[in-house]
């Protein structure tokens, strides 16, 4: 099945320019997965550090911490992961 994988600012480094014969199209590369794949497994094929995975977006709605080890992917949905953002 297929999902938009999205990471952004230093996260976005882990995406790969291809991937399986898919170009990346920014900070988004559409994946072949298989049916119950779950976030926390894309987080670990990509290698992000578990630390900088700090809001974690399903289609626009927020998946918490606690959910994710669980939260398969669905057909079409885009999954989107920001690290922690400091400022001042």
């Amino acid at each position: 099945m297929k999902v938009t994988f999205k990471l952004y600012a230093m996260l976005a480094d882990h995406l790969p320019s291809q991937y399986e014969g898919r170009e990346r199209d920014g900070n988004a590369l559409e994946l072949d997965v298989s049916e119950g794949t779950t976030v926390r497994q894309l987080v670990e094929q990509f290698r992000l550090p578990p630390r900088l995975v700090h809001l974690v977006l399903i289609d626009g709605r927020f998946i918490p911490k606690e959910e994710r080890d669980a939260r398969a992917l669905v057909e079409g949905e885009t999954l989107a992961i920001w690290p922690p953002v400091a400022g001042g």
